[in-house]
């Protein structure tokens, strides 16, 4: 393309911005982002952006709310700025979980979201595993729907010994994200059933599969407040599996997590910085980088070619 590429963060993640910015080679533009006394968000671009092919990076974790309108308004700012075309690149995408009304009058607050970004000005959205890949249908613009698997399985394949391996589900809705991590694996796949009586409480009732004297490696897209994740692992070990691993794309961590995570039988917990997290939150934890999956998708994209082979 002829149109200048321009990078511009908010202040959800800087470090994976960074991290993208030398993969293109391209410096991120100069952006302030503050708040007023009464906690407004006040955004000012800098430069010039006239007629640039403009990547906004957001994550939208906590406070999810104060980074959705830092995200909105950057986009009014470079809709104002005549900006060529405005990519919204959200590697963690808020309110993924309420994507439909689960109980009379509630909110679809995902499709709102998707809507408060396209009426914004977005011309386009790059994510990363989204809770529900319907969520896609919810924008009226284009979504580049990335996968974090392969970077997952790269860092699984070159820094664990596994010899007896399965992977496990812990729910019926990620039997496909397990399925492609065995097919890479060479393994046979598990699916835990459970019952979610409230959010962020869940009851595991069962396990599908067999997993005795295996090596256990649990896949979800989040980690929040790690119940799914330690009772489904104190049921695999309670089963007779020799080991248990967790891998997930994003790392929310809320509330007790990090105590429960430590406190559990799982070895180790793989995840991305989708969302901001140190390796040194505590021993367990290994956080691995998407930002060259970013970086590509960005770069090709910007040069109008095709993304389809970052998708799995």
């Amino acid at each position: 393309m002829n149109r200048p590429l321009k990078i511009l963060t908010g202040t959800a993640n800087r470090a994976i911005v960074e991290e993208v910015s030398s993969y293109l080679n391209v410096h991120i533009s100069d952006m302030l982002v503050t708040k007023f006394s009464d906690g407004e968000v006040r955004v000012q671009i800098n430069e010039s952006i006239r007629g640039a092919d403009v990547y906004v990076f957001q994550s939208l974790s906590n406070p999810a709310n104060q980074h959705i309108m830092e995200l909105l308004l950057i986009i009014d700012a470079l809709k104002r700025s005549s900006a060529g075309r405005i990519t919204a690149v959200i590697p963690y995408f808020a309110y993924a979980r309420q994507d439909r009304q689960d109980k009379p009058r509630t909110p679809v607050s995902a499709r709102l979201l998707a809507d408060l970004i396209t009426v914004a000005g977005a011309n386009r959205v790059v994510t990363i595993d989204l809770h529900s890949p319907q969520i896609q249908g919810f924008f009226d613009i284009p979504v580049d729907h990335l996968s974090a698997l392969p970077v997952l399985h790269d860092y699984t394949k070159k820094n664990l010994i596994l010899e007896n391996p399965i992977v496990v589900s812990p729910d019926a809705g990620g039997v496909e994200r397990a399925r492609q991590l065995a097919n890479k694996l060479g393994c046979g796949i598990a699916i835990i059933y459970k019952r979610r009586p409230e959010p962020n409480k869940a009851e595991v009732l069962d396990v599908v599969g067999d997993i005795e004297g295996k090596e256990a490696i649990i896949i979800d897209d989040l980690i929040d407040t790690a119940g799914t994740m330690v009772a489904a692992a104190n049921m695999l070990i309670n089963r007779g599996a020799k080991r248990v691993l967790a891998c997930a794309t994003h790392g929310v961590l809320s509330g007790p997590a990090v105590e429960r995570l430590t406190n559990s039988p799982i070895e180790q917990v793989i995840i991305t910085n989708t969302i901001p997290v140190e390796d040194k939150l505590f021993n367990k934890l290994k956080v691995v980088s998407v930002a060259p999956l970013l970086g590509e998708a960005i770069k090709r994209i910007h040069e109008e070619e095709s993304v389809s082979s970052l998708f799995a």
